[in-house]
Parts: structure tokens; C-alpha cells; sequence
């Protein structure tokens, strides 16, 4: 080798092991949010349920971490979806309450969201599944484009379910128009007079396959009363057997196609809300009749994100997360045998309360987070985190500043997201019919109006004339309320929510 080969060999060997003394910069990972509905902390078995198995979920939970402590914002559906986007509590905007279907945006497009955070920082953005936050200016023609929606808020690709399941009209919608849609057979809706002409539940219940219990009575589509009238669109109407079929086979071909760049994909399942009725194929998987069956059917939707992930080898690089919107609810209005059947299984597990409560169980909700070699396979952690945290918490994962007047309420808990600290945020705010704040373990719940128990679904709300005060760590349960023994702890407390409240903000 002559002299100038070999100082040329010597530099580029030279150089090879300074680039390997460098630390890599770690790329950036994909991000995808399973966001199901009305899942309560008792219903999977990573979570302690027996009957009924969920092993595509306990994969996500075995391979990283267990959250314990963590809770949408609210008790039901629209405000948490808001929250979630928008960094924001709901309860500091006027109607952001459960939506009807045919409801204004309540997200402008000049607000800095979730998705569009992501989008700046260079990430293929999609949305699938249930949205329920409203849709164009409240004045939806169902057979035009559909603006302001979800691409208009940083999504640059949506397929979704408009408002529920029980609400009209039962279509999904692709970028903005109605999918599958027939010009021919236009699409209009009212929630408040029938059309004359089209069958309505009520006057017809030979012909509905699920009944109601309460209420879902008005359009009857698919053999099932719905929330609602609705006429047209006869070729666009979803199959509800189908839909998470449907769903997540949209959700695993975005995945595929857009494997060879960073992506976050927001999947909304539609299970387990009701109406109940999962495709044939998972019919009978449990005892506890469709419900039971609808939660087998929403593990294997988390199974076929898994293995889409997997197939395109990337899993490594992907942080995979699991929650809900709110906590359980078993009769929401369909005569579907979900309390005769629940058996021995909790679905809140040790909480009182479920959806619509300002008990625990109506907020905590189960939450995992998967990232091979940055989150501890199997672990788990009891640090306070908020749904409400995860605007600020991926921004700062993606290296992005948050103007000053965006996600008011989110504060950066990422290291605790990923399991590296156990401190969590310093308090949690839950919103139902009152509001309740958690601080070190003591609970206060705000004296509330209204009844305490809900007559539809008998679950306990958490409303009293009189403050509320939990010990959490000895009394997971709410069992035992502490106000008149503990008055300055609730002064405390009380002050603090006060506080937070008042100002417009409350973001570091």
C-alpha cells in the first residue's frame, strides 16, 4: 500500500470511529394514539378483568408501561375529544357538552392543535374513527365538502364517524365528504321532526334487531333506533357489524402507506360504545353478551394495528399508546344484556363511579405506552398524568415551541409519559357534572347540583349539596368522605381549583 493509500486509509478509518463515537440522534418516532370509547379501567385484563381476555392489549402493556393514575379530562365523550386536541379543558368553553350529530366545528381552524402540532414538525398526520367534535359551520350539507373538519385542523388525511354510533347520520366521512355517497340520494338530517315517509324506531319495533332501553327511538337504520332523523345517503350508510372492520382497515393502510416516513395516526375506535353489535366473528367470544363481545372486538382492532406496525418493521421506532375517552358505562340505552350479564366483572375496577361520574371512575382510565428501548417493557407507574398533557408533552418529544396563547392547560409531562419520572403532574382536574381536583392523593370534589344517581344508566354521578373530600390512597373507593374532618384540606383544595379556574390559563 503506498503512502498516500495508506494516510487516506488511515483518515477514513480515523473518521469511521469518530462517527461512531457520536451520539446518533434518535429519529423521529412514529406516533399512534388507539383512542377508544367508554372503555373503563376494569375492562381489559392487563387491568385485572377475568372475564374477558384481552391479549393484543396486554402486548402493549407487557411490552412497555402501565399507567395507573391517569385520566381523560372529562366524564364523557366531546369534552375529552376537546382537551385532547386542543390542550385545553373543555369546561373553561361554552358547548362543548356531548354533541348532537349535526353540531357546529368547536375547533377553529386558527387554534393550535394536536395534529397540527405534529404536522410542523414534519409528520404525515391521520384520523380515523370516531371525531365528535362537530363539524362545519352548523349548517352541515351533507352532500358537499364539509368544512371546517378535521383536515383543517392539521389532519392531512380523516376518515370518520361524524358525531356516534347512535346518532344520525350513520355515514362515514372521507377528507370532508360523505363516503360512498349516491348524488342521487341526498342526505338530510333534523333532530327535531321526523321526515315524513321514513320509518321511525318508535312506530316500529318489529322490525328493530337491538331495542333501546332509553331513548333511540327516532331513525331506525340498520335495524336499530337511533338519536335523530335522518333521510337519503342509502348507499353510504354504515353496516354497524362492519365498522371495525371498516376502521381499522383504513387505520392499517395509512400505516402502510406512509412507512417510510414519520407519521401519527390518531385511531378513534368506535367499540365499545353503543349501540353493541360486534361483527359475527366475535359474537360469543365472552359471557358477558355484546358488550363483553364489543371489548374482544376492539383488542382484536389493537392487535391489527400491532401487526401492521410490525410488518413494516416499525415497531422500534413507533410510540404506541392506548386510552379512552372516559370511563364505563353498561346500560347506555340499549337492551343489550350488558348489566344482566356483567357477572363478577368491575368494569371501573376498584373506582366508584363510571362514565358521567365525578367519581374516579368516570376519569380514570386505562393508558399504555409502548417504545422499545426508551419506555421499560412491563412496567408501571402511579405518577399523576392528564390527557389533557399529551398537546405539550409530543411537542416537546418533537423538538416544538408552543406559542404562548396554545394548549393553556397541557403541561410538558413527557418524561413521565415515558416512564423516566414518577412525579407526574402536580394536580388533576376532572369534569363531570362538578368539578373534582386530585392533589397528593386527597380528592375534592365541588359541591354539585342534580341527582346523585343517573336514572338511566344508575351510575352514581358524585353530585351533593355538601363538598366531598377522598382519601385516595386509603380509599380508592370513595367510600368515606373526610370534608368535616379535614376542613383546612378542602379550604386548600377548593382554593386551588378556584384558582385555576379564574385564570384563562393554567400552563407553566
Amino acid at each position: 500500500m503506498s503512502t498516500l493509500s495508506r494516510r487516506g486509509f488511515l483518515q477514513s478509518a480515523a473518521a469511521a470511529v469518530a462517527a461512531q463515537a457520536q451520539p446518533r440522534k434518535p429519529e423521529k418516532p412514529n406516533i399512534v394514539l388507539i383512542y377508544a370509547d367508554d372503555v373503563g379501567y376494569g375492562d381489559l385484563s392487563c387491568y385485572g378483568a377475568t372475564s374477558v381476555k384481552t391479549p393484543n392489549l396486554d402486548k402493549i402493556a407487557g411490552g412497555g408501561l402501565r399507567l395507573t393514575d391517569a385520566h381523560c379530562t372529562s366524564a364523557t365523550c366531546t369534552p375529552s375529544r376537546y382537551s385532547l386536541m386542543t390542550g385545553e379543558y373543555a369546561w373553561r368553553r361554552k358547548g362543548t357538552g356531548v354533541l348532537p350529530g349535526d353540531a357546529a366545528a368547536l375547533i377553529t381552524p386558527d387554534r393550535t392543535t394536536l395534529p397540527s402540532v405534529l404536522k410542523k414538525a414534519g409528520y404525515a398526520t391521520g384520523c380515523v374513527g370516531k371525531w365528535h367534535l362537530g363539524l362545519g359551520d352548523g349548517n352541515v350539507d351533507w352532500n358537499q365538502q364539509i368544512r371546517p373538519g378535521p383536515n383543517d385542523l392539521g389532519f392531512d388525511y380523516s376518515f370518520i364517524i361524524p358525531a356516534t354510533g347512535d346518532r344520525v347520520p350513520c355515514v362515514f366521512v372521507e377528507n370532508g365528504r360523505v363516503f360512498n355517497l349516491d348524488p342521487a340520494d341526498p342526505i338530510t338530517t333534523s333532530y327535531k321532526e321526523p321526515f315524513p315517509g321514513e320509518p321511525v324506531a318508535r312506530e316500529h319495533p318489529e322490525l328493530l334487531k337491538m331495542r333501546a332501553s332509553h331513548g333511540h327511538d327516532q331513525a331506525l337504520i340498520n335495524g336499530v333506533g337511533r338519536i335523530g332523523y335522518m333521510k337519503g345517503g342509502k348507499s353510504a350508510l354504515w353496516v354497524d357489524e362492519d365498522i371495525a372492520f371498516t376502521l381499522t382497515g383504513k387505520a392499517t393502510r395509512f400505516i402502510d402507506g406512509h412507512r417510510t416516513e414519520p407519521f401519527f395516526l390518531y385511531f378513534a375506535t368506535h367499540d365499545i360504545h353503543v349501540p353493541r353489535l360486534p361483527n359475527s366473528r366475535f359474537v360469543g367470544k365472552t359471557k358477558m353478551g355484546p358488550r363483553g363481545d364489543a371489548i374482544a372486538e376492539l383488542d382484536w382492532s389493537v392487535g391489527e394495528i400491532i401487526n401492521a406496525l410490525e410488518r413494516n418493521g416499525l415497531t422500534r421506532n413507533t410510540l404506541l399508546m392506548f386510552s379512552s375517552d372516559n370511563g364505563p358505562v353498561v346500560d347506555d340505552g340499549y337492551q343489550d344484556q350488558a348489566a344482566e350479564k356483567l357477572g363478577t366483572h368491575k368494569p371501573a375496577g376498584q373506582y366508584r363511579g363510571g362514565k358521567y361520574s365525578s367519581f374516579d371512575g368516570g376519569t380514570r382510565v386505562p393508558w399504555m405506552v409502548r417504545w422499545p428501548g426508551h419506555v421499560e417493557v412491563d412496567s408501571t407507574s402511579d405518577a399523576p398524568l392528564s390527557q389533557v398533557d399529551l398537546l405539550a408533552s409530543l411537542a416537546a418529544l418533537t423538538g416544538q415551541t408552543l406559542p404562548g396563547e396554545a394548549a393553556p392547560d397541557s403541561f410538558n409531562q413527557l418524561t413521565a409519559l415515558l416512564g423516566q419520572s414518577k412525579t407526574g403532574r402536580p394536580y388533576v382536574i376532572e369534569h363531570a357534572g362538578t368539578l373534582a381536583i386530585t392533589q397528593q392523593g386527597w380528592k375534592y370534589i365541588a359541591p354539585g347540583k342534580g341527582q346523585k344517581v343517573d336514572r338511566f344508566t344508575n351510575t352514581e354521578l358524585g353530585n351533593d349539596p355538601d363538598p366531598q373530600l377522598y382519601n385516595l390512597r386509603e380509599d380508592p373507593g370513595e367510600k368515606n368522605n373526610l370534608a368535616a374532618k379535614e376542613p383546612e384540606r378542602v379550604r386548600a383544595l377548593a382554593a386551588l381549583l378556584d384558582r385555576v379556574k379564574a385564570e384563562a390559563r393554567s400552563r407553566p
